[in-house]
């Protein structure tokens, strides 16, 4: 996934492994803004690696960033690049979706997965960051960037960057306000609101609440299945509404009117609540 540290690690190797002045002619590095097609790898992907470097010893190194993006041809062309000069060129394929790369090139690689960063890991180098920049940060507010950024640490920097220059203080509040979030407050208001209030009020005050907050009906879905999880309900009625959220939130991606699919979200509370009351 992305912002777990592919391009960082590889670059920080590439820095270990050769001095400062050889790093230009020993690295060649091709993001994926930079054309790759079949041209590029038969051109000056082809030079560099077959050129060998005198008077230096190891080997050279090629960084092919978001490497899922470059052309069938294009990668069927780096297969055999790869094979013919193993002696003195080293390849680095970054990638976000391991199934776009042909199963050619997997072969002749070594894989190693990046997984979504634990809080354990963001944290330190949060506050590291925070130290140096002297931002005023709250202990809610750095839980809601690791909670939002969800183990990509590229997207936590940028939230708490956004929102330290909006805000004078990082609060978890101003975190959610800075990205478009719906507060857990609001949350547990809209869920009061669908189990313990009648239809078209529940309806009225959602509306309101989405109006004012600017809230989409997918951020809302979401949290509130987080919500759903740790309500007490029998598991047979939980089961039903989840099936019945799944359904609204597969409605909602395929370009649906929210207004309805808010109308069927609260009935689908509100039969749940009947279930539940005609239970106990």
């Amino acid at each position: 996934p992305p912002g777990t540290g592919k391009t960082s690690t590889i670059l920080a190797c590439a820095r270990q492994l050769y001095q400062d002045r050889e790093f230009g002619s020993m690295v060649l590095e091709l993001n994926a803004s930079d054309d790759r097609g079949i041209d590029i790898v038969r051109g000056p992907i082809l030079s560099f690696a077959s050129t060998r470097t005198i008077f230096k010893k190891g080997f050279k190194l090629v960084i092919l960033d978001e490497a899922d993006a470059m052309t069938q041809d294009a990668q069927n062309a780096l297969r055999r690049v790869i094979e013919k000069f193993t002696e003195n060129t080293r390849f680095c394929l970054i990638c976000n979706y391991l199934s776009k790369i042909i199963p050619a090139l997997q072969s002749r690689c070594t894989r190693f997965r990046f997984g979504p960063l634990t809080p354990e890991l963001m944290v330190p180098r949060l506050q590291h960051v925070i130290q140096e920049e002297g931002v005023d940060v709250t202990e809610d507010g750095l839980k809601a960037l690791v909670t939002l950024s969800s183990g990509d640490m590229r997207r936590a920097l940028n939230i708490l960057q956004s929102t330290s220059m909006a805000f004078e203080k990082v609060t978890e509040e101003n975190v959610y306000t800075c990205t478009g979030h719906p507060l857990k407050s609001d949350i547990a208001n809209i869920l009061d609101w669908m189990l313990n209030q009648d239809f078209s009020t529940a309806y009225r005050k959602i509306m309101e609440l989405k109006t004012l907050k600017g809230l989409a009906l997918q951020d809302i879905l979401t949290d509130l299945h987080l919500c759903v999880r740790r309500v007490d309900f029998p598991p047979s009625i939980r089961i039903q509404l989840l099936i019945k959220m799944a359904d609204i939130e597969y409605r909602l991606a395929a370009g649906t009117s929210e207004k309805i699919q808010l109308s069927s979200l609260i009935a689908a509370f509100q039969v749940t609540r009947d279930l539940v009351v005609a239970e106990a």
